[in-house]
């Protein structure tokens, strides 16, 4: 079972997440039939935001992580709540590249250059929006990137995933540790060697590791307390009323066109790729509602 750890050294210098997001990316694979360096980024940035969301305060929040670059796999758009239940989607799914020489997916191509965005949405106002230009595309050091330059929060972050020979994944996680205020150096430095020494997430993972082992190699030495254990999640919202409010929200001449052109309506989700089909009488009973 996927799992997400949240971690506190002892004497408050520093906060952790330690991730398995193996079937949750997994479920990502089947929905959008990615190909391996697709489902790379997309299971990096699922992973990320799953983390990145447990700082949500309440349901009604919301944190989209979104990666537009110019390689061909487009914009990878994720969504999470509070709960670490996430849903994305991307551009161009079936991207295919070469491995790199040390034989390995080429996201960083696959992405290319452009920009990290962070949105925070709380329903009650504007969202807070976050932005910086990608380093590497890698994902996980523009991640940390983005934690030194909005947050000031210097951070070490990793994500893995490894595609198996059927395209399945085989391993996916990742983590995040955050330094805070009042961290000496001698804590730094000892971190720095843990992680420096430390097997990559998807060598962990595809040992049987799970996240509480993948916690005790990583925080080796260190007095910590898991204070939370998350269980993560492929989930999306949809429903037919939302997408009766985004025809709706096509105004009253887009849905008299689509009356009397098509005489019913289709939409396919992009997070989950459900189907909502609505009849002649349907879109006339939307079409009467949106008079008011």
């Amino acid at each position: 079972m996927d799992n997400i750890l949240r971690i506190i050294e002892k004497s408050g210098a520093f906060r952790a997440f330690v991730a398995d997001t193996t079937q949750l990316v997994n479920e990502a694979v089947k929905i959008h039939n990615l190909s391996p360096v697709a489902a790379a980024a997309m299971g990096r940035t699922l992973t990320a935001a799953a983390i990145m969301g447990l700082d949500l305060k309440s349901d009604s929040e919301s944190l989209s992580v979104q990666i537009n670059g110019d390689g061909p796999l487009g914009t990878i758009v994720t969504v999470t709540d509070c709960h670490a239940n996430v849903r994305g989607y991307i551009d161009n799914p079936f991207v295919d590249l070469p491995l790199k020489s040390n034989k390995k997916l080429d996201v960083a191509s696959a992405v290319g250059k452009g920009q990290l965005t962070i949105i925070r949405s709380t329903g009650l106002k504007e969202p807070y929006v976050g932005q910086v230009d990608l380093q590497t595309s890698e994902i996980a050091e523009d991640i940390a990137y983005y934690f030194m330059n909005s947050q000031q929060t210097p951070s070490v972050v990793a994500l893995g995933v490894l595609v198996d020979v059927d395209y399945s994944i085989k391993a996916a996680g990742g983590y995040v540790i955050q330094l805070l205020p009042g961290a000496d150096d001698e804590i730094i430095q000892k971190l720095e060697a843990n992680v420096y020494t430390l097997e990559s997430v998807t060598d962990m993972l595809s040992k049987g590791m799970d996240a509480e082992q993948m916690t005790r190699e990583l925080l080796l030495g260190f007095d910590y307390e898991v204070l939370m254990k998350y269980t993560p999640g492929y989930k999306c919202n949809c429903s037919k009323e939302r997408m009766e409010r985004a025809l709706i929200s096509l105004g009253r001449k887009e849905l008299e066109k689509i009356i009397e052109e098509d005489g019913k309506a289709e939409l396919c989700c992009h997070f989950c790729k459900n189907n909502f089909t609505f009849s002649k009488d349907e879109l006339i009973s939307l079409l009467e509602s949106s008079k008011g």
